[in-house]
């Protein structure tokens, strides 16, 4: 089966946030790297998704206008498969992203990139309904310490291991890099 990696709003816009640490950055960084060297060795296109949302102003990080929509420093270069913009936290709404992969006869999807719980989540349950199988690569995902609605801190740890409890088995296969690539023809 044809597969290719997604690669999630891996941008500059986080960096512009508050709840921004560059410590999990460069380990999230160390992970996601090589995942997308052993995907360009094997031939698996990596397919960058980039997220945009409004308000169209220089001062929104998510704005095209802030010049902050473009890889997260530190992200090894390559040559995107193909580059598509959304602006829902499901890459497979409204960006054309499902029919790419349908005609190129891909079936198997690696997912990996910023936020685990958020973008990340949601495009694995999303390919999962679809039809795709998934490879949900968590190690090679970053996201946030959050809070409970009572105020209570929920660590970042925390949230990566209720993803993979939610989706383990029912939406996507969790793998490691080391995992995905074995798994990826």
């Amino acid at each position: 089966m044809n597969t290719a990696l997604l690669l999630i709003d891996v941008q500059e816009s986080f960096r512009q946030r508050s709840y921004f640490r560059d410590d999990p950055a460069m380990s999230f960084l160390a992970r996601v790297n090589p995942l997308i060297e052993g995907c360009r060795q094997r031939g698996v296109p990596v397919v960058r998704v980039l997220h945009v949302d409004e308000p169209a102003t220089p001062d929104n990080p998510f704005s095209m206008e802030s010049g902050h929509v473009r890889p997260l420093k530190g992200l090894t270069e390559f040559d995107a498969g193909a580059t598509f913009i959304k602006n829902r936290h499901s890459a497979l709404v409204g960006t054309g992203l499902s029919v790419w992969l349908r005609e190129r006869g891909i079936g198997r999807l690696i997912v990996a990139g910023i936020r685990t719980e958020q973008c990340c989540e949601t495009t694995t349950r999303h390919a999962s309904d679809e039809g795709f199988q998934v490879d949900y690569v968590a190690e090679a995902t970053l996201t946030f310490d959050m809070q409970y609605a009572d105020g209570s801190p929920l660590p970042a740890a925390d949230i990566v291991a209720r993803t993979c409890a939610v989706l383990k088995d029912r939406f996507a296969t969790i793998c490691t890099v080391e995992e995905a690539l074995q798994r990826a023809r």
